[in-house]
Protein backbone atom coordinates (compact mmCIF):
# COMPACT_ATOMS: atom_id res chain seq x y z
CA UNK A 1 0.00 0.00 0.00
CA UNK A 2 2.80 2.42 0.86
CA UNK A 3 4.54 1.63 -2.43
CA UNK A 4 1.37 2.35 -4.44
CA UNK A 5 0.93 5.65 -2.59
CA UNK A 6 4.49 6.66 -3.41
CA UNK A 7 4.01 5.76 -7.09
CA UNK A 8 0.91 7.95 -7.16
CA UNK A 9 2.80 10.85 -5.58
CA UNK A 10 5.59 10.56 -8.16
CA UNK A 11 3.14 10.48 -11.06
CA UNK A 12 1.25 13.49 -9.67
CA UNK A 13 4.48 15.47 -9.46
CA UNK A 14 5.18 14.73 -13.13
CA UNK A 15 1.70 15.00 -14.67
CA UNK A 16 -0.52 16.68 -12.09
CA UNK A 17 -3.28 15.07 -10.01
CA UNK A 18 -5.88 14.73 -12.76
CA UNK A 19 -3.66 13.07 -15.36
CA UNK A 20 -1.55 10.99 -12.94
CA UNK A 21 -4.13 8.22 -12.47
CA UNK A 22 -3.59 7.16 -16.08
CA UNK A 23 0.02 6.31 -15.27
CA UNK A 24 0.74 5.32 -11.68
CA UNK A 25 -1.69 2.39 -11.72
CA UNK A 26 0.20 1.03 -14.73
CA UNK A 27 3.60 0.80 -13.00
CA UNK A 28 4.92 -2.61 -11.94
CA UNK A 29 8.13 -3.13 -9.95
CA UNK A 30 9.87 -6.38 -10.89
CA UNK A 31 13.06 -6.81 -8.88
CA UNK A 32 15.10 -3.66 -9.58
CA UNK A 33 13.23 -2.95 -12.84
CA UNK A 34 10.18 -0.70 -13.17
CA UNK A 35 7.79 -1.37 -16.05
CA UNK A 36 5.28 1.24 -17.19
CA UNK A 37 2.47 -0.29 -19.25
CA UNK A 38 1.98 2.40 -21.88
CA UNK A 39 -1.60 3.63 -22.46
CA UNK A 40 -2.46 2.99 -26.13
CA UNK A 41 -2.98 6.69 -26.89
CA UNK A 42 0.25 7.93 -25.28
CA UNK A 43 3.61 8.27 -27.04
CA UNK A 44 6.59 6.53 -25.42
CA UNK A 45 8.39 9.89 -25.15
CA UNK A 46 5.70 11.10 -22.78
CA UNK A 47 6.75 8.40 -20.29
CA UNK A 48 10.39 9.49 -20.04
CA UNK A 49 9.85 12.26 -17.42
CA UNK A 50 8.05 9.70 -15.24
CA UNK A 51 10.89 7.21 -15.76
CA UNK A 52 13.50 9.77 -14.67
CA UNK A 53 11.41 10.67 -11.61
CA UNK A 54 11.12 7.00 -10.64
CA UNK A 55 14.90 6.64 -10.83
CA UNK A 56 15.39 9.66 -8.57
CA UNK A 57 12.78 8.70 -5.98
CA UNK A 58 13.19 4.92 -5.87
CA UNK A 59 16.84 4.07 -5.10
CA UNK A 60 16.22 0.33 -5.44
CA UNK A 61 15.06 0.75 -9.06
CA UNK A 62 17.93 0.68 -11.58
CA UNK A 63 16.20 0.31 -14.94
CA UNK A 64 12.93 1.62 -16.40
CA UNK A 65 11.10 0.13 -19.38
CA UNK A 66 7.86 0.87 -21.22
CA UNK A 67 5.67 -2.10 -22.10
CA UNK A 68 4.55 -0.75 -25.45
CA UNK A 69 2.29 -3.55 -26.70
CA UNK A 70 -0.37 -5.88 -25.33
CA UNK A 71 0.57 -9.41 -24.29
CA UNK A 72 0.50 -11.34 -27.55
CA UNK A 73 1.82 -14.32 -29.49
CA UNK A 74 2.39 -17.96 -28.61
CA UNK A 75 4.78 -17.02 -25.80
CA UNK A 76 2.56 -14.23 -24.38
CA UNK A 77 5.21 -11.52 -24.60
CA UNK A 78 5.10 -7.73 -24.82
CA UNK A 79 7.24 -5.31 -26.81
CA UNK A 80 9.45 -3.18 -24.56
CA UNK A 81 11.17 0.18 -24.98
CA UNK A 82 14.00 1.22 -22.66
CA UNK A 83 13.28 4.56 -20.98
CA UNK A 84 15.94 5.27 -18.34
CA UNK A 85 18.66 3.79 -16.15
CA UNK A 86 20.60 0.65 -16.99
CA UNK A 87 19.68 -0.91 -20.32
CA UNK A 88 19.20 -4.31 -18.72
CA UNK A 89 16.13 -6.52 -18.88
CA UNK A 90 17.37 -9.26 -16.47
CA UNK A 91 16.59 -8.99 -12.79
CA UNK A 92 16.16 -11.02 -9.61
CA UNK A 93 12.54 -10.92 -8.52
CA UNK A 94 11.50 -12.04 -5.03
CA UNK A 95 8.08 -13.25 -4.04
CA UNK A 96 6.82 -15.24 -1.03
CA UNK A 97 10.32 -16.14 0.11
CA UNK A 98 11.41 -17.38 -3.32
CA UNK A 99 13.81 -15.76 -5.80
CA UNK A 100 13.43 -15.81 -9.58
CA UNK A 101 15.86 -14.84 -12.30
CA UNK A 102 13.72 -13.14 -14.94
CA UNK A 103 14.21 -11.45 -18.30
CA UNK A 104 11.09 -9.31 -18.74
CA UNK A 105 11.50 -9.29 -22.54
CA UNK A 106 11.63 -13.09 -22.86
CA UNK A 107 9.01 -14.42 -20.43
CA UNK A 108 5.62 -13.26 -19.23
CA UNK A 109 5.56 -12.11 -15.61
CA UNK A 110 3.13 -10.03 -13.58
CA UNK A 111 3.56 -9.08 -9.90
CA UNK A 112 -0.22 -8.64 -9.89
CA UNK A 113 -0.49 -12.43 -9.72
CA UNK A 114 1.37 -12.54 -6.39
CA UNK A 115 -1.75 -13.21 -4.30
CA UNK A 116 -2.88 -15.91 -6.71
CA UNK A 117 0.51 -17.64 -6.52
CA UNK A 118 0.14 -17.84 -2.75
CA UNK A 119 -3.55 -18.82 -2.84
CA UNK A 120 -2.94 -21.81 -5.09
CA UNK A 121 0.07 -22.90 -3.00
CA UNK A 122 -2.10 -22.95 0.11
CA UNK A 123 -4.64 -25.22 -1.60
CA UNK A 124 -2.07 -27.89 -2.47
CA UNK A 125 -2.17 -30.84 -0.06
CA UNK A 126 0.87 -32.84 1.12
CA UNK A 127 1.77 -35.62 -1.29
CA UNK A 128 -0.16 -34.24 -4.25
CA UNK A 129 1.06 -34.45 -7.82
CA UNK A 130 0.42 -31.24 -9.76
CA UNK A 131 0.58 -30.41 -13.47
CA UNK A 132 1.21 -26.76 -14.31
CA UNK A 133 0.38 -26.60 -18.01
CA UNK A 134 1.81 -23.13 -18.72
CA UNK A 135 4.55 -22.55 -16.18
CA UNK A 136 6.60 -19.67 -17.62
CA UNK A 137 9.66 -19.08 -15.44
CA UNK A 138 8.18 -21.32 -12.74
CA UNK A 139 6.58 -18.95 -10.22
CA UNK A 140 3.38 -20.90 -9.48
CA UNK A 141 5.29 -24.20 -9.43
CA UNK A 142 8.20 -23.12 -7.25
CA UNK A 143 6.10 -21.21 -4.73
CA UNK A 144 3.84 -24.22 -4.21
CA UNK A 145 6.90 -26.50 -3.93
CA UNK A 146 8.44 -24.26 -1.26
CA UNK A 147 5.31 -23.59 0.79
CA UNK A 148 3.33 -26.84 0.45
CA UNK A 149 4.48 -30.43 0.36
CA UNK A 150 3.60 -31.74 -3.09
CA UNK A 151 5.23 -34.96 -4.20
CA UNK A 152 5.85 -33.63 -7.71
CA UNK A 153 5.03 -30.56 -9.80
CA UNK A 154 5.29 -31.15 -13.56
CA UNK A 155 6.02 -27.68 -14.87
CA UNK A 156 5.52 -27.28 -18.64
CA UNK A 157 6.24 -24.41 -21.00
CA UNK A 158 6.69 -24.16 -24.76
CA UNK A 159 8.98 -21.09 -24.63
CA UNK A 160 12.63 -22.19 -24.62
CA UNK A 161 13.77 -19.01 -22.84
CA UNK A 162 11.10 -19.45 -20.16
CA UNK A 163 12.09 -23.11 -19.76
CA UNK A 164 15.76 -22.18 -19.28
CA UNK A 165 14.82 -19.58 -16.65
CA UNK A 166 12.61 -22.14 -14.93
CA UNK A 167 15.44 -24.69 -14.78
CA UNK A 168 17.70 -22.06 -13.20
CA UNK A 169 14.99 -20.92 -10.79
CA UNK A 170 14.35 -24.48 -9.66
CA UNK A 171 18.03 -24.70 -8.70
CA UNK A 172 18.05 -21.24 -7.07
CA UNK A 173 15.16 -22.28 -4.82
CA UNK A 174 16.45 -25.81 -4.16
CA UNK A 175 13.32 -27.63 -5.30
CA UNK A 176 15.02 -29.94 -7.82
CA UNK A 177 13.46 -33.01 -6.24
CA UNK A 178 9.94 -31.64 -6.54
CA UNK A 179 9.55 -29.36 -9.58
CA UNK A 180 10.15 -31.10 -12.92
CA UNK A 181 10.65 -28.56 -15.77
CA UNK A 182 9.41 -29.80 -19.15
CA UNK A 183 9.88 -28.04 -22.48
CA UNK A 184 7.08 -28.45 -24.99
CA UNK A 185 3.44 -28.00 -25.90
CA UNK A 186 1.37 -28.68 -22.78
CA UNK A 187 -1.43 -30.53 -24.58
CA UNK A 188 1.01 -32.91 -26.27
CA UNK A 189 3.13 -33.42 -23.16
CA UNK A 190 0.09 -34.35 -21.06
CA UNK A 191 -1.22 -36.80 -23.67
CA UNK A 192 2.15 -38.46 -24.28
CA UNK A 193 3.70 -38.46 -20.80
CA UNK A 194 1.34 -37.35 -18.03
CA UNK A 195 -2.05 -39.02 -18.51
CA UNK A 196 -3.64 -40.00 -15.22
CA UNK A 197 -0.86 -38.76 -12.94
CA UNK A 198 -2.20 -35.58 -11.29
CA UNK A 199 -4.33 -34.70 -8.31
CA UNK A 200 -4.44 -31.07 -9.44
CA UNK A 201 -3.99 -29.28 -12.79
CA UNK A 202 -3.22 -25.58 -13.14
CA UNK A 203 -4.24 -23.75 -16.35
CA UNK A 204 -3.03 -20.13 -15.99
CA UNK A 205 -3.23 -19.27 -19.72
CA UNK A 206 -6.69 -17.83 -20.48
CA UNK A 207 -6.21 -17.89 -24.24
CA UNK A 208 -5.89 -21.70 -24.32
CA UNK A 209 -7.68 -22.89 -21.19
CA UNK A 210 -11.01 -23.93 -22.71
CA UNK A 211 -9.34 -25.40 -25.81
CA UNK A 212 -6.93 -27.49 -23.72
CA UNK A 213 -9.48 -28.53 -21.09
CA UNK A 214 -9.79 -32.11 -22.47
CA UNK A 215 -6.05 -32.58 -21.91
CA UNK A 216 -6.29 -31.26 -18.35
CA UNK A 217 -9.03 -33.82 -17.69
CA UNK A 218 -6.80 -36.57 -19.10
CA UNK A 219 -4.00 -35.47 -16.77
CA UNK A 220 -6.11 -36.12 -13.69
CA UNK A 221 -5.83 -39.35 -11.75
CA UNK A 222 -9.58 -39.94 -11.84
CA UNK A 223 -10.95 -37.27 -9.51
CA UNK A 224 -9.09 -34.04 -8.89
CA UNK A 225 -8.89 -30.27 -9.05
CA UNK A 226 -8.51 -28.00 -12.07
CA UNK A 227 -7.83 -24.27 -11.70
CA UNK A 228 -8.94 -22.56 -14.91
CA UNK A 229 -8.05 -18.94 -15.70
CA UNK A 230 -10.26 -17.14 -18.23
CA UNK A 231 -10.56 -13.68 -19.74
CA UNK A 232 -14.17 -12.51 -19.57
CA UNK A 233 -15.95 -9.48 -21.00
CA UNK A 234 -18.73 -8.30 -18.70
CA UNK A 235 -21.18 -5.60 -19.72
CA UNK A 236 -22.83 -3.17 -17.37
CA UNK A 237 -24.57 -5.09 -14.59
CA UNK A 238 -22.99 -8.42 -15.57
CA UNK A 239 -20.95 -10.47 -13.10
CA UNK A 240 -17.62 -11.59 -14.63
CA UNK A 241 -17.40 -14.49 -12.15
CA UNK A 242 -20.82 -15.77 -13.23
CA UNK A 243 -19.87 -15.49 -16.88
CA UNK A 244 -16.62 -17.39 -16.30
CA UNK A 245 -18.41 -20.17 -14.41
CA UNK A 246 -21.00 -20.43 -17.19
CA UNK A 247 -18.30 -20.65 -19.88
CA UNK A 248 -16.39 -23.35 -18.01
CA UNK A 249 -19.52 -25.30 -17.08
CA UNK A 250 -20.69 -25.35 -20.69
CA UNK A 251 -17.33 -26.71 -21.82
CA UNK A 252 -17.18 -29.35 -19.07
CA UNK A 253 -20.69 -30.54 -19.89
CA UNK A 254 -19.78 -30.71 -23.57
CA UNK A 255 -16.89 -32.99 -22.56
CA UNK A 256 -19.13 -35.17 -20.40
CA UNK A 257 -17.33 -34.37 -17.14
CA UNK A 258 -18.88 -34.73 -13.71
CA UNK A 259 -17.82 -31.71 -11.67
CA UNK A 260 -18.63 -29.14 -9.04
CA UNK A 261 -17.54 -25.52 -9.04
CA UNK A 262 -16.03 -24.69 -5.66
CA UNK A 263 -14.81 -21.11 -6.07
CA UNK A 264 -14.47 -18.25 -8.53
CA UNK A 265 -12.71 -14.92 -8.10
CA UNK A 266 -11.71 -11.95 -10.20
CA UNK A 267 -7.92 -11.98 -10.29
CA UNK A 268 -7.50 -8.57 -11.93
CA UNK A 269 -8.82 -6.22 -14.58
CA UNK A 270 -7.04 -6.62 -17.92
CA UNK A 271 -8.94 -4.11 -20.07
CA UNK A 272 -12.14 -2.09 -20.38
CA UNK A 273 -14.86 -4.37 -18.98
CA UNK A 274 -12.45 -7.30 -19.36
CA UNK A 275 -11.44 -9.33 -16.29
CA UNK A 276 -9.21 -12.28 -15.60
CA UNK A 277 -11.20 -14.76 -13.54
CA UNK A 278 -10.06 -18.02 -11.96
CA UNK A 279 -12.50 -20.86 -11.41
CA UNK A 280 -11.60 -23.74 -9.07
CA UNK A 281 -13.46 -26.86 -10.11
CA UNK A 282 -13.41 -30.39 -8.66
CA UNK A 283 -13.83 -33.12 -11.27
CA UNK A 284 -15.24 -36.45 -10.17
CA UNK A 285 -14.16 -39.77 -11.65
Amino acid sequence: MAKRKLLREIAEEVYGPEKAARFWKRIDIIGDIAVIRKPFDVDVEELKPLAEALLRRLPYVKSIWAASSPVEGEYRLRSYTHLAGEKRSWTLYREHGCVFKIDITRVYISPRLSYEHQRIARLVKPGETVINMYAGAGLFSIIMARHSKPARVYSIDINLDAYRMMVENVKLNRVEGIVVPILGDAARIVEERLRGVADRVLMPLPELALQHLPHALHGLRGSGWIHVYLHVFAGKGEDPKRKAVDLLSSRLEELGARYRVEHARVVRTVGPRKSQVVVDVYVEA
